[in-house]
């Protein structure tokens, strides 16, 4: 996310009463994910009712954090009296100007506020697509508390007494799912660009290679809770093992390059 650099740009803290009228920084210009745009709001507002915050730069911009109580977050992981990091990009021209250091500081100050034990984050143990950049987080500050066979790492920060260590729930030990013929996809309505990409992208692209497709949808914060992998916003698994978290996959044009 870059060096940090002096900045007077103003951060909004989106509120569940006028979430209608407020950007939500992926996709916002992507008729083709429109639906998934409109399900992405409906997700945080339910979420806003569990202590969910997103909070980004007052700027037409993917420059944006989303953290809450690691207890209802959508992902595989014990970190009980901890805010769990998901979505967290600084992208494009908006890079190197301190914008991620200033996110990071506000929910490490949240954190405090609120009394937890710190916070924690799934990232992969080397860049994934679609997640958070590991080296940067652990430049400030994170550490690796856990990591798994299928390339995923559990990072956490402290800010007061952190009792039992964050871990990875046995569901995602082995790094497989139960199907293991063809492509199986999971996503949820974390991400706009799930539902196009998944229901229409995909499907396009695995009957052209005559391959059986299973899409999961992840409904619940139990589901997702219970899920094979830590990366509840899009994985991919073929023949019952994990492949990837980028949803470029779903496209003819990278499939094979991804997929193999």
């Amino acid at each position: 996310m870059g060096a940090a650099k002096a900045t007077r740009m103003t951060y909004l803290t989106l509120p569940r009463s006028n979430l209608g009228s407020e950007h939500i920084c992926c996709a916002f210009s992507d008729k083709k994910c429109a639906d998934g745009y409109a399900l992405k709001k409906r997700w945080l507002a339910e979420a806003f009712d569990h202590g969910y915050v997103f909070r980004r730069l007052d700027e037409r911009a993917k420059v944006f954090i989303e953290y809450g109580p690691a207890e209802s977050a959508w992902a595989p992981v014990s970190a009980p009296g901890r805010l769990m990091i998901g979505c967290f990009w600084v992208s494009g021209r908006y890079k190197g100007q301190g914008h991620g250091k200033a996110l990071l500081q506000e929910a490490i100050a949240d954190a405090r506020r609120q009394g937890k034990a710190g916070l924690v984050t799934v990232v992969g143990t080397k860049k994934f697509h679609f997640m958070s950049d590991t080296r940067w987080l652990l430049g400030q500050g994170f550490t690796v508390v856990d990591s798994i066979s299928s390339g995923f790492s559990l990072l956490a920060m402290d800010v007061a007494d952190s009792g039992t260590p964050p871990s990875f729930s046995d569901s995602v030990r082995s790094g497989e799912c139960q199907e293991k013929n063809g492509l199986v996809a999971y996503y949820s309505d974390r991400c706009p660009y799930g539902e196009f990409h998944v229901r229409e992208s995909l499907a396009e692209t695995a009957a052209k290679r005559d391959l059986p497709l299973t899409v999961v949808k992840l409904e619940t914060m139990e589901q997702a809770q219970a899920a094979p992998t830590p990366a509840t916003i899009f994985s991919l698994f073929r023949d019952g093992r994990f492949v990837t978290t980028d949803i470029g996959v779903c496209l003819d044009g990278r499939f094979d390059k991804i997929a193999g």
